[in-house]
């Protein structure tokens, strides 16, 4: 599928690490480091701009290497990108661990997978049809 894209940054194009990666990497757009202090949440630009086909979205994960190593994450997770939403992806990075972070530009803050969706129509009903789970819900298995 071929995807629009506007790169106003001087980084490589979003990419796929291997052949069977799911997410590509997005990367920081700054014109200087951002310092994240623990427990702290700044809003970190790209430079990407997509236009995503009808039926699609673009899903914006945390790096798992960040949120190991430096307790880095992104809030609002996973992040949607609405194939008619054409401006700037920005990520929101906290910093969860007890120590600060430098977001150098260029760094590689999360990644983007592209997912197809389907639009539904709601049918209002009276009842549900039953199932073996009925109303079952958190822990309801008794499994932690």
């Amino acid at each position: 599928m071929k995807v629009k894209i506007i790169n106003k940054s001087q980084h490589p194009l979003p990419q796929y690490a291997t052949s069977n990666s799911a997410g590509m990497d997005l990367r920081a757009n700054l014109s200087e480091p951002i310092v994240l202090k623990p427990l702290e949440r700044k809003l970190i630009p790209t430079g990407i701009y997509i236009a995503l086909p009808e039926g699609f979205e673009a899903q914006i994960r945390p790096r798992s290497g960040l949120a190991l190593k430096h307790g880095i994450t992104l809030l609002n997770t996973p992040g949607t990108i609405d194939s008619d939403y054409r401006g700037e992806i920005c990520v929101i990075l906290v910093n969860l661990s007890a120590d600060p972070f430098t977001v150098n530009d260029g760094e590689r803050v999360c990644q983007m997978i592209i997912s197809a969706y389907i639009p539904i129509n709601w049918e209002e009903v009276e009842v549900l049809g039953d199932t073996e789970r009925g109303e079952g819900g958190f822990g309801h298995t008794g499994k932690a």
